[in-house]
């Protein structure tokens, strides 16, 4: 489908901004988001140079100001993002393409802890620059045996004079290669498990780090292993105080965790859109597709997904941009429901578009392959499910819920 029609379908997509979450700024955001899109972004099934076409929209979206959304370039302070406008982004950008989204989100993930705990001069020295699409940054928090289990992190980094000297593999690290620093987390032995963790901001650049090992996934982008031999990073690099890197990178996650439920969302409105132009042009035993009440069914059933996923992205964002406090558990539920039911959104449309469906390079192909990650990274699903549970158990320890007389 041509861009422009596609534009033109996404602007009654926005009936859901007209909820209680939103302000009148908002609609305008998504609109605008949406018309600069159709324009500026194609669709790219096979991102045969991914690394390129993440660098030119990296440069477009700081250009474009969309960057400013994701990335605190004045004063650096992570609590001034909205996260109902990133959210927003990421919805638009991956109706229209996965690397669109990937290429917004990655600038604020990527340097999200710099805003959090960074000092001044750190976040006067990159958070501009990545706000502008200068610089592209890079989260590396993951390695071969600590994905969701982080206390497992085995990288260190000891203190030697002016600078700490980090050692070991950082792996699944998207923005890998081609990022301009990383935030890297490594033992520093504070405390056993995830109380001896720091965060550091490391330049691409800088002895004994490299990004060679690239990492071919289903849905391509650039991701790469990074290994750290006897790499000096300045000891004003450090973020925060030593033994805090857990802390900053949960706080990162919980403002960047919940905006992947709303790239599913993306996903999962463009998949119900191809499906719903598929079952009225398709003709099958000498009627519409869309006549059958199977398929019928299945779409209402997408929609209701779809709506069910919304409400609970957009509550976490309302709550904590409106209502303050933490929103681990809102945005562990946002996460968890909205990719698990993105899937299941894109599953069908591809059921509903049959053979067509798995040919490569149509559109429901391509999100088939896009989703798919969703309901890994960031936490998995299941990670998600740990996370909730607790919070449930906690709260109910507190308030003597499930006590005995």
């Amino acid at each position: 489908m041509e861009q422009g029609a596609v534009a033109g379908a996404e602007a009654g997509r926005f009936a859901h901004l007209s909820w209680p979450f939103f302000g009148e700024p908002h609609a305008r955001l998504a609109h605008e988001a949406a018309q600069w899109a159709s324009r500026a972004v194609g669709n790219t099934p096979h991102a045969t140079d991914a690394d390129a076409i993440c660098r030119r929209l990296v440069r477009e979206m700081g250009a474009a100001g969309w960057l400013r959304y994701a990335v605190p370039s004045q004063g650096g302070d992570a609590a001034r993002l909205d996260l109902r406008s990133i959210c927003i982004l990421r919805e638009v950008f991956a109706f229209h393409d996965g690397l669109a989204d990937f290429a917004f989100a990655m600038q604020g993930l990527g340097s999200g802890a710099i805003a959090i705990a960074g000092s001044e001069a750190l976040r006067e020295t990159y958070l501009p620059r990545v706000a502008s699409g200068e610089s592209i940054a890079a989260f590396a928090l993951s390695e071969t045996d600590s994905g969701s289990d982080v206390a497992a992190i085995a990288a260190t980094a000891r203190r030697e004079g002016t600078h700490y000297v980090l050692d070991g593999a950082k792996t699944w690290i998207s923005n890998g290669g081609i990022a301009d620093f990383y935030v890297i987390f490594a033992r520093t032995g504070e405390a056993p498990g995830t109380r001896g963790l720091s965060a550091f901001v490391v330049d691409a650049g800088a002895p004994g780090l490299s990004a060679d090992e690239r990492i071919d996934v289903i849905a391509p982008h650039p991701m790469a292993t990074l290994r750290l031999t006897g790499c000096r990073v300045p000891a004003d690099h450090l973020l925060g105080a030593p033994g805090e890197g857990f802390k900053i990178a949960m706080r990162t996650l919980d403002i960047f965790r919940t905006s992947v439920g709303a790239a599913a969302l993306g996903f999962a409105r463009r998949a119900l859109h191809e499906a719903l132009q598929r079952a009225r042009t398709r003709r099958l035993f000498g009627q519409m597709l869309s006549d059958l009440q199977m398929t019928q069914a299945k779409l209402a059933d997408m929609a209701t997904a779809i709506d069910a996923a919304a409400l609970l992205v957009y509550r976490a964002a309302w709550t904590r941009d409106v209502a303050g406090g933490a929103i681990t558990r809102d945005a562990a539920m946002a996460k968890m429901y909205a990719t698990e039911a993105a899937q299941g959104v894109v599953d069908a449309a591809v059921q509903i578009f049959g053979g067509l469906g798995v040919v490569r390079g149509n559109p429901v192909e391509r999100l088939y392959r896009e989703v798919r990650a969703l309901r890994i990274y960031e936490g998995a699903t299941e990670v998600q499910k740990l996370i909730i549970a607790r919070q449930l158990l906690d709260a109910a320890a507190r308030s003597g819920e499930g006590a005995l007389p």
